[in-house]
């Protein structure tokens, strides 16, 4: 396969991050408390889809959108048939990925409409500033995490009278990416790690940092909204019809982007639990579980991708608001 001409990639990236700029911008406008959430991932997943034109395989969604509440970080969306509802005092983040030719634009940032925790806020920002600055090529990755882990444990929160660090979450990382893949092999973590790993010219990585008033690490918990189709999967031969036609579906809605169940019966899916649980078990399909730190703690992200550029770092997904 001839190697794709380098300003192609980085032009099908901008595209996606201004369209990223413009959604959240939009975003930032409509999310209020009150709102269901299936409503927030709607309303941010179809303003994507129109600027992005969305067209098939072509350009659309990167990922679900991550509305991931309060002690949860990462990984949850609503299913069909959630009834849950943004509160005054929840703290959101707010996780959108958006693809132009399979090259995906990752970016999130958090929402918090209750002063309490602008702190926490402010040191996770702090640290992906950080990230973000420290990044470059040859930089090591385990020092990288070191820098992150420096900036976001100089800050605390005081909720209630109670004086918290912020810790950063040691199990969650930012990623190298790669065509129509979202983690490309490559982790940042979030702590100092002796990962000799150096970045590379013409990688693009996600910064993401995460911060929690918690214990600083996350478990696998709730019921299960992203999915992805492996992309070493094994060529399994599939006894179950419903598992062979909902995987014919997948490869041909989504390929190895992920997606979640309200994708799948958008694209016409219904029925599709026994034959998705089966694409999972046989390796085909990897679920991702919401990750969440303890009950009570609250959780921040913020997330820029850059390029790396021969001549220079660029920070594709930075606008006027973060």
């Amino acid at each position: 396969m001839a190697m794709e001409d380098p300003e192609v990639t980085y032009n099908n990236i901008r595209r996606a991050a201004e369209v990223h700029r413009q959604v959240r911008k939009y975003a930032r406008k409509f999310i209020r408390p009150g709102m269901r959430m299936i409503d927030i991932a709607d309303g941010i997943e179809n303003g994507v889809r129109a600027l992005v034109e969305e067209d098939g395989l072509d350009s659309g969604v990167g990922f679900p959108t991550g509305l991931s509440l309060n002690h949860c970080a990462a990984h949850y969306t609503p299913n069909p048939g959630d009834t849950s509802v943004l509160g005054e005092k929840d703290v959101l983040k707010v996780d959108i990925g958006v693809h132009v030719k399979g090259r995906i634009c990752d970016s999130a940032f958090t929402l918090t409409f209750d002063p309490t925790y602008e702190k926490l806020l402010e040191a996770v920002k702090a640290a992906t500033d950080t990230g973000v600055r420290e990044a470059g090529i040859d930089v090591r990755l385990g020092e990288l995490g070191g820098y992150i882990q420096e900036t976001m444990e100089s800050y605390e929160v005081e909720v209630n009278g109670k004086v918290l660090p912020v810790k950063p979450i040691e199990n969650l990382s930012g990623h190298s990416i790669n065509l129509y893949q979202i983690h490309g092999g490559k982790s940042v973590l979030l702590v100092k790690n002796d990962d000799d790993t150096k970045m590379e010219e013409g990688e693009y990585f996600a910064i993401e940092t995460f911060g929690s008033t918690g214990r600083g690490k996350v478990m696998e918990q709730g019921e299960v909204s992203h999915y992805a189709r492996r992309v070493d999967a094994p060529h399994v031969p599939l006894r179950l019809t419903s598992a062979k036609s909902l995987l014919k579906s997948i490869n041909k809605n989504f390929g190895t982007l992920p997606w979640c169940r309200r994708y799948l019966e958008r694209a016409g899916e219904s029925k599709y639990l026994l034959a998705l649980n089966h694409l999972v078990s046989q390796g085909i399909v990897q679920d991702y579980p919401p990750l969440c730190d303890v009950r009570g703690a609250m959780t921040a992200q913020f997330e820029h991708t850059i390029l790396l550029r021969p001549t220079r770092k660029e920070i594709v997904s930075r606008g006027d608001d973060y």
